[in-house]
């Protein structure tokens, strides 16, 4: 039997601590060689206003805490469309099929909108664990979309947070996210006029916007501050300008990836303001002890994150491991049986 789990079941049955460990197993199994992901493969529409993505990942038993044996095959298959902005859909549409590995059986099919929206903010959760400093708390929020909704969350999960800052380019929409997610998560966030007012002696900085061009200056980055930065995912598209990504240290999801499709590293590389070797390692070998993280109190980093098909796969492998436990989702019979002599 298959679960199909919908969007509005996923977020009880993946708590965001539950997500960070899962997400933290997938990064530690990739660096140690316990999965396989290839490079994600997009096929666009003729006029490039949306595109089709495939997201493939194998995790061996041990990367995903609690299956045995060969492991977890999945895919996540997803739509990806701009123009939904300001309207009731979301831009990534799809779902996560997940197998086992041993037989093949396809034992979940999970909604892909909130899948995308929880594992990404808890890869960010545990790349500020890895290269915060401890005592960071004051965090700095450039979006206030779907994915500034989760990495509040993330944030508080990684760090004790004691200030929010958020800025958006449409003002209403940041005071409303203000509103909102104030009394949800139960601690005030502040409106800020300017970008630059957001992260001025912040010490966490995530910036989820959908930016095309930098929203976010190196210029303004106090000593020691840490940036998340997700929302660019293209190489001709960055949050970050050439200063904030050469006076840092660079960390990764995968490197193969940032070589690829990292904007917010291949214009400054284009630039000639950094090399391949700025990229100091992947976030899955900070934390199994292969390269080294922060350096000192005073340095910046930043992480950034392209999303990977094994958080995808660690994440709806908690979904399903959950929804067996308390009966969610709907079990279907999809087949995959020989017929009978």
């Amino acid at each position: 039997m298959t679960r199909i789990v919908r969007q509005d079941e996923v977020p009880a049955l993946l708590p965001m601590e539950e997500c960070v460990e899962a997400v933290a197993a997938a990064l530690r199994a990739l660096a140690a060689g316990d999965a396989v992901l290839p490079l994600r493969q997009i096929t666009w529409l003729p006029d490039h206003s949306g595109l089709l993505g495939l997201m493939p990942a194998h995790l061996r038993g041990g990367g995903i805490g609690g299956a045995a044996g060969a492991g977890l095959l999945g895919v996540k298959v997803i739509s990806v469309m701009p123009g939904n902005h300001d309207t009731e859909l979301d831009s990534h549409q799809g779902a996560v099929l997940l197998f086992e590995a041993v037989r093949g059986r396809l034992l979940a099919i999970v909604d892909a909108t909130s899948i995308t929206q929880i594992r990404t903010a808890a890869a960010s959760a545990v790349a500020t664990r890895a290269l915060a400093r401890e005592d960071a708390g004051d965090l700095a929020m450039l979006g206030t979309g779907v994915q500034a909704v989760s990495h509040l969350e993330a944030m508080r999960v990684a760090r004790r947070i004691r200030r929010v800052r958020a800025w958006s380019r449409d003002a209403d929409h940041a005071r409303a996210f203000a509103r909102r997610e104030s009394e949800r998560q139960g601690i005030e966030v502040e409106v800020a006029a300017t970008a630059r007012e957001t992260v001025e002696g912040a010490d966490l900085i995530c910036t989820t916007t959908s930016a095309r061009e930098p929203v976010l200056e190196g210029a303004w980055l106090a000593p020691g501050a840490h940036v998340n930065a997700v929302g660019a995912c293209l190489p001709t598209t960055r949050e970050l300008d050439t200063q904030a990504v050469a006076r840092s240290r660079f960390y990764v999801d995968t490197r193969e990836g940032a070589l690829r499709e990292a904007g917010d590293f291949l214009i400054p590389r284009s630039e000639g303001a950094i090399g391949d070797d700025h990229i100091v390692g992947e976030i899955g070998e900070v934390l199994i002890g292969k390269v080294p993280g922060r350096g000192s109190p005073d340095e910046i980093t930043v992480f950034e994150s392209l999303g990977i098909g094994v958080y995808d796969l660690a994440a709806a492998h908690r979904v399903w491991r959950n929804a067996e436990a308390a009966g969610g989702g709907t079990e279907v019979d999809l087949g995959g049986r020989r017929p009978a002599d």
